[in-house]
């Protein structure tokens, strides 16, 4: 995730680190070349004059500004929903840990409180490096016993298996008379909303926008760039290669934009900060329990957030 100050007006049209235009310098490059081989021809392609004119480019134009309108609101609406999951994911576990230290009888053990919460922790970061695809055995060995890291191991679906034995533990201090069934009920809603959201994540991450729209949209915005200059030669002359370049940069970063924060657990500039949140969650849970923090995730030389 790109995070940078607020910047006034002049100095944010300078922007360059965090900006999507370090992606697509290389179209417009082209684009601009483009632009210079309609200028050179005079709109001839093969010594045949281009029969085109601003009229239908502004029709089309229309038409794909629409659709590009809708491939980023659909595109937005996974990023917000995942990281409206996330924010929900937080408050559980936040939740479940208080309940936990405030809840468990004063003879049950601050090792076993401590072990479940870090049970809590080991989770966050299973999630992470579930939806990222990485390796997880780093944090699970910091958070959980030697014997549980090693079973979670080759498992597809750590989070699931975390909550699992979470919700046995719970089950066993219920039978032994250490909480109540009303305590039980509310944590184990806190664990029921835990396996929603890991439910939720995994459908955003197995279900991609459809590659149909994709690629419509994609052959779409090459072909008006490219034939654009064609259509601008007669009109503006030498201006055309500049402005082919200037219409072809807001087409092409609406495109690169809503391919990135259409898949919001990945790594690139615009995903979700989600190592960030997971550090979070960490530094939270440890709190509650008196413990030592790790040192909060800060921004990093281009403005970015993992």
């Amino acid at each position: 995730m790109i995070v940078r100050p607020q910047q006034n007006w002049f100095r944010l049209l300078f922007v360059w680190k965090g900006s999507v235009l370090q992606t697509i310098v290389p179209q417009l490059v082209f684009m601009f070349l483009v632009g210079l081989l309609a200028l050179r021809t005079d709109g001839k392609v093969f010594g045949e004059k281009v029969p085109l004119n601003t009229i239908p480019f502004t029709l089309v134009g229309v038409a794909l500004t629409i659709f590009l309108a809708f491939r980023n609101n659909a595109s937005y609406d996974r990023y917000w929903e995942s990281r409206k999951m996330w924010g929900n994911i937080v408050v559980s576990l936040r939740s479940l840990a208080s309940q936990v230290i405030c809840y468990l009888p004063a003879d049950a053990s601050e090792f076993d409180r401590l072990q479940f919460i870090r049970r809590l922790i080991a989770f966050a970061h299973a999630l992470n490096h579930q939806l990222r695809k990485t390796d997880s055995s780093g944090p699970l060995s910091s958070y959980l016993p030697p014997e549980d890291a090693k079973s979670l191991s080759g498992k597809h679906f750590q989070p699931v298996a975390i909550l699992h034995g979470m919700r046995s533990t719970l089950a066993e201090m219920q039978k032994a008379g250490h909480i109540s069934d009303t305590r039980l009920w509310m944590m184990d809603a806190q664990l029921n909303e835990l396996g929603a959201m890991v439910a939720g994540c995994e459908r955003i991450a197995s279900t991609p926008i459809p590659l149909a729209y994709g690629v419509l949209l994609h052959r779409t915005v090459y072909a008006y760039c490219v034939l654009l200059p064609f259509g601008l030669v007669d009109s503006i002359g030498i201006a055309t290669p500049f402005i082919s370049v200037f219409v072809s940069y807001t087409l092409i970063a609406l495109e690169a934009i809503a391919s990135d924060i259409s898949e919001p657990f990945g790594k690139a500039p615009n995903n979700l900060a989600l190592d960030a949140i997971t550090r979070n969650i960490e530094r939270s849970l440890l709190e509650l329990c008196e413990q030592a923090i790790p040192e909060e995730m800060v921004v990093d030389s281009d403005y970015q957030l993992t």
